[in-house]
């Protein structure tokens, strides 16, 4: 486990989630243990995962490329994609430390994990230089649709040298068409809502070209952006 979950950081940061949840569930270790680690990260386990999985093959993914899973949560996407991949080509990288055990635990083939090698950190702050591998592909699943500007802003700027030169970066928001003043500090549970100009300007702002797909048959409607490294 120790060489899976190569640095532990704090969990008081940017929440990387989906899914309104009650009130009376708490952010964090204690949510997650609480609701279990499917339903932390937004439910619809199945169907969500499959979709990512198939939009980033649809898109050029192949067993070769490194993918970088942006908010891996507990592996939602990375049981999909981790056997797929070849061996340590799947790159994850979550806050809370519980999520990506429980996935690694109670969600993937033993067998897979010791001979595809996942790379996965644990950090608040998108330390995504503790990889040590730049990213071909790179996904944010429901991750923007928690965060405010600034810590938006900082994952594009610290993403951009993790790419490789021509390397892509697929993310979700949820689309509003005025712009709507959002919480000041990330949430894991209540939505973040941007217009396209607001995520248009976040990718550009950070030197990538950045390419509206809208939607992708997502069950609860967010859309997709292109964001690739010039």
């Amino acid at each position: 486990m120790k060489s899976i979950l190569k640095t532990i950081a704090s969990k008081l940061a940017p929440s990387l989630h989906s899914s309104p949840q009650d009130d009376a569930v708490p952010q964090g270790e204690k949510g997650v243990a609480q609701i279990g680690h499917r339903a932390y990260v937004g439910g619809l386990w199945e169907e969500i995962g499959k979709l990512q999985f198939d939009f980033l093959v649809s898109k050029g993914l192949k067993p070769d490329c490194y993918l970088l899973d942006v908010a891996c949560g507990s592996l939602r996407l990375g049981v999909r994609a981790i056997p797929y991949l070849e061996r340590s080509h799947y790159l994850g990288i979550e806050k809370e430390e519980s999520l990506v055990r429980a996935g690694l635990e109670k969600e993937l083939d033993p067998k897979i994990r010791i001979e595809k090698q996942p790379n996965i950190i644990v950090s608040d702050s998108f330390e995504f230089e503790k990889l040590a591998q730049k990213a071909d592909y790179a996904i944010a699943q429901s991750l923007f649709t928690h965060l405010p500007p600034v810590i938006i802003n900082l994952c594009f700027k610290r993403l951009y040298p993790s790419l490789q030169a021509g390397g892509v970066f697929y993310a979700t928001f949820f689309r509003t068409e005025q712009k709507f003043e959002n919480p000041r500090e990330p949430d894991d549970f209540r939505p973040f809502t941007y217009t396209q100009a607001e995520m248009a300007g976040f990718g550009e702002e950070n030197g990538f070209t950045v390419n509206y797909i809208g939607d992708w048959n997502h069950p609860r409607k967010q859309v997709m952006v292109e964001y690739r490294k010039s």
